[in-house]
């Protein structure tokens, strides 16, 4: 993701808010990157953030599957790395709700797509969710 795209930088500002406790801070301006966003990559980022700030599972869910939708809009070339995140937060919604077989599945392709994410910590803390979400949702077996 390019810091310099405003998007990112009020996604960032709004990670920065909810670190610091402001939780109504940070959603609002995830809310104006939403509002701001001109095209299928800004939105599926805009909309991931937005995701964690709802109210209800229900919406959450609806945010998180907004946000896979434009990033498979916005392709590979621009979301690879975003989509085990995306996977991951979208099969956590579900299994709130309950989804569990649905759940897994998705928890399955988050799984598939770990290898495109460059090694970090972010990616063993995604990694992490992943397998936790599996075990949970599919059985132990995984």
């Amino acid at each position: 993701m390019n810091p310099e795209n405003p998007i990112v930088q009020l996604c960032i500002a709004g990670m920065a808010a909810e670190a610091e406790g402001r939780s109504a801070d940070a959603k609002a301006l995830f809310e104006q990157a939403w509002d701001k966003s001109e095209d299928d990559f800004e939105a599926c980022i805009a909309a991931h953030y937005v995701a964690r700030h709802q109210a209800t599972p229900a919406a959450t869910l609806e945010w998180n599957e907004r946000a896979l939708r434009y990033a498979e809009a916005a392709g590979d070339d621009l979301a690879r790395d975003f989509f085990p995140s995306l996977y991951l937060n979208y099969a956590h919604s579900l299994e709130q709700l309950g989804r569990t077989y649905e759940a897994c599945r998705h928890y399955g392709l988050a799984a598939g797509r770990l290898n495109d994410l460059p090694p970090s910590g972010y990616a063993q803390f995604v990694r992490g969710g992943v397998t936790a979400g599996q075990r949970r949702t599919c059985g132990s077996s995984n």
